[in-house]
């Protein structure tokens, strides 16, 4: 009898074994999914901000058939609701209903570091799928204060990128499994849009993750968003602050808030401590010196990232939002200005004054758009095409609808084309308020087609041609404009490009020197004996005065 159940068991075509132990999917039209895999254990209690670990064997067989939980994380709300848990290691898998072994796409989703899952309705991969025909792997991670905090300087128990971590183990996971799933192990395509294209360029600077995938795209990443030290102790020590705690909390004191507070602490101080306009994001990876061993820009630079074919592009309306800040056209020039001299006070005039001073508002705008965008991402192209094949796209098509509002490809959009998931869209939500949906149709089959394309072959279609530097056949820098017309264009808009080469987007709190002495004054790990001397020595300074 138990033979005969176990034959039976694995007679089912939607149970598959893994490391861990079987589990069970569903079929829909055309397809089969796995929902809610663990990949890692609860990342709580006593494991937050520690390394996770693999999921822990089971028995029998899994119902895979429901998303599994999402990463703690604010509510697109009014209110303080959180929503997830801190057990939220796992990932989702989606394939076509065929027996045929086929190429991998590992999906990481944005959410600039404090939202998303593998579960969003756009992100669920179902068109991807049935018109890439892939295997499609979408995955959960740790977010905000915790999965995106290095709070070493609170105590050395934690690692600077728990959330990096959970990302490196589920690629190992992939690496292991996929095979028993129909998918290609050794044709794997890591994806990501915005913090997820920021992680999928770090993951690309990663040693530990050498041979785990073999294509990469990055859709608006936002590589300017790499925590430097003193960002990591500027929101660290935030963090405490937010949560009303001793400056001398610990790790194991943190270890004991709930999750929820955390979460609640993180929004707050992303919105409330005006940081954003001095491009400080509370949220990003952190150069930890080991397992990301120095700025995704220098190892670029350097030649020491993974050289695997790569797509980078953005969209030409990234920040068209930004066209309503201040009211004075002053104002817009002093705020350029203090958003670039925090990175580099040297060449940020000049940076701003390619973009008209910042003064108009599509310049601000486009200045933004740049900064956190296409600047770091041209940075990249360049660097990667020394080693290996890259190709760089820019995202133009908005329906008219949009144009007239003055937002064009707003950030994200691009995603309607690629998912090809139409009607799940928060921004296909704003178009076919503001009219309409015009072409769609026809940019998202170009698309899929050239996505197919470089996963399946390591190169996108034809037409679409190398980024490289100028030869005797190519004016170079080729770049792929996507819309209704879609063409290439040589080294675009050239003059601005240029005023970002000598720009230092290397480590942020250059420009304020004042706020990195006093985070080293602060330093928490000094010891009770040395504040006392330092303390001693203030008193004995202003008393001389």
């Amino acid at each position: 009898m138990a033979n005969s159940a176990a034959g039976s068991v694995l007679a089912d075509e939607m149970v598959v074994p893994t490391t861990a132990g079987f589990v069970k999917g569903v079929k829909g039209p055309g397809l089969k999914t796995w929902r809610g895999i663990p990949y890692g254990r609860n990342t709580g209690g006593k494991y937050r901000f520690r390394a996770p670990r693999p999921a822990k064997k089971w028995d029998g067989v899994r119902d895979c058939s429901m998303f599994g939980e999402v990463a703690s994380q604010p509510t697109y709300s009014w209110t303080d609701k959180i929503r997830g848990s801190e057990d939220c290691l796992n990932l989702d898998i989606v394939r076509p209903d065929t027996d045929e072994q086929l190429p991998v796409v590992v999906y990481l989703h944005g959410g600039s570091y404090i939202m998303g899952s593998s579960s969003e309705k756009a992100l669920r991969g179902y068109n991807l799928v049935k018109n890439m025909n892939v295997v499609y792997v979408s995955v959960n991670f740790r977010l905000g204060a915790l999965g995106y905090l290095d709070l070493r300087t609170v105590g050395e128990d934690c690692v600077a990128n728990p959330a990096l971590h959970d990302q490196l183990l589920a690629l190992q996971w992939v690496k292991r499994n996929i095979e028993a799933f129909g998918g290609d192990a050794g044709n794997v395509t890591l994806m990501g849009e915005s913090a997820g294209a920021a992680a999928v360029v770090t993951l690309m600077c990663v040693p530990a993750a050498a041979g785990l995938f073999h294509r990469a795209i990055a859709q608006s990443a936002p590589v300017i968003s790499i925590h430097s030290s003193t960002q990591a102790k500027f929101w660290a020590r935030e963090l405490i602050y937010r949560m009303a705690l001793p400056r001398e909390t610990t790790l194991d004191e943190l270890r004991q808030e709930p999750a929820d507070d955390l979460v609640r602490a993180g929004q707050s101080m992303m919105w409330r401590s005006g940081e954003l306009l001095q491009l400080n994001s509370c949220y990003g990876p952190t150069v930890d010196g080991s397992l990301l061993p120095d700025h995704p820009l220098t190892v670029f630079e350097q030649g020491r990232q993974h050289r695997v074919p790569f797509i980078i592009g953005t969209n030409d309306g990234e920040t068209s939002f930004s066209k309503a800040f201040y009211l004075r056209s002053s104002a817009r020039r002093r705020s350029a200005l203090r958003m670039l001299s925090v990175f580099d006070p040297d060449n940020a005039e000049r940076v701003v004054s390619a973009y008209g001073g910042g003064e108009a508002r599509t310049d601000f705008s486009e200045l933004l758009a740049d900064a956190l965008f296409w600047a770091p991402s041209v940075r990249l192209a360049q660097s990667h095409a020394h080693h290996e094949d890259t190709w760089m796209y820019r995202f133009d098509y908005a329906p008219q609808s949009m144009r007239k509002l003055g937002l064009g490809a707003i950030h994200s959009f691009e995603l309607n084309a690629v998912f090809g998931d139409h009607e799940s869209s928060r921004s296909m939500n704003l178009a076919k308020i503001a009219g309409g949906m015009d072409h769609l149709d026809q940019v998202t089959e170009l698309v899929q087609h050239h996505w197919q394309q470089f996963i399946y072959y390591g190169r996108p279609g034809a037409e679409w041609k190398p980024y490289r530097g100028r030869n005797d056949n190519e004016p170079g820098r080729a770049t792929f404009v996507i819309d209704t017309n879609s063409r290439i264009a040589w080294d675009p808009r050239q003059d601005k490009r240029a005023a970002w080469e000598n720009y230092n987007m290397l480590e942020w709190g250059t420009g304020r020197p004042d706020l990195v002495n006093e985070l080293d004054f602060i330093e928490p790990e000094e010891t009770e004996e040395e504040a006392q001397l330092k303390w001693l020595g203030l008193m004995q300074f202003f008393g001389s005065r």
